[in-house]
């Protein structure tokens, strides 16, 4: 009984909009107004909400990290349950009920999720790899398709859990579907990166 109530707990700590809810305080604004129409952090600082969406983004990170955390490290719950959890905030941030089954693409959620589950070590891992391909491709979907694919590698040679194998799995095919629009274009490189690279080419064609 009691798992019941902590994937229900975990569901709907989730699902809680707190960027579209400070974008309304603060900002004064349906932050769905803009960007990809989502309620998510990125939005967020697309309307205007500056320093305050590291605000937006914490939140939206630790409402999935505490719930997830405090069970993984001190219940332990059988695997499926525990599975089941994890996987819980970030459904329901990205079909939220209060939002009528809508929601965002759930990226600080997923930060949220592998602190829980792993402290800061995925989380570094999926952060740095996220800002290194930020800095070679301009489509975000395609960022965070290979961030994740680098952490499930990482995953796999250093952490080979059953556990986080699948939730690893699961998020990551979440990701692909709430990225669909992004994942149907290339996968551009950024001009000045790609403007670079065509002059090395041409230097090295010459020698």
């Amino acid at each position: 009984m009691k798992e019941w109530l902590w994937l229900a707990a975990a569901f709907l700590s989730g699902s809680v909009p707190y960027s579209l809810i400070l974008g309304k305080l603060l900002l004064r604004q349906d932050i769905r107004r803009f960007g990809d129409g989502n309620p998510g952090a990125t939005n967020f600082i697309r309307a205007g909400g500056g320093w305050w969406g590291a605000l937006a983004i914490l939140l939206d990170g630790l409402k999935a990290a505490i719930p997830v955390g405090l069970v993984y490290w001190t219940v332990r719950p059988p695997f499926l349950w525990m599975t089941l959890i994890a996987l819980a905030p970030v459904v329901g941030h990205a079909y939220s009920p209060f939002l009528r089954g809508k929601g965002g693409k759930a990226i600080a959620s997923i930060f949220g999720v592998w602190t829980g589950l792993t402290l800061f070590e995925a989380p570094l891992i999926l952060g740095f790899s996220m800002a290194a391909f930020y800095l070679i491709f301009e489509n975000s979907g395609w960022v965070v398709v290979f961030s994740q694919t680098l952490l499930g590698v990482y995953l796999w040679m250093y952490h080979p859990d059953p556990l986080l194998g699948v939730v690893w799995v699961m998020l990551f095919v979440l990701s692909v579907w709430k990225h669909r629009e992004d994942l149907r274009q290339r996968s551009f490189i950024r001009g000045g990166l790609k403007e670079r690279l065509s002059r090395i080419l041409k230097r090295s064609a010459y020698h």
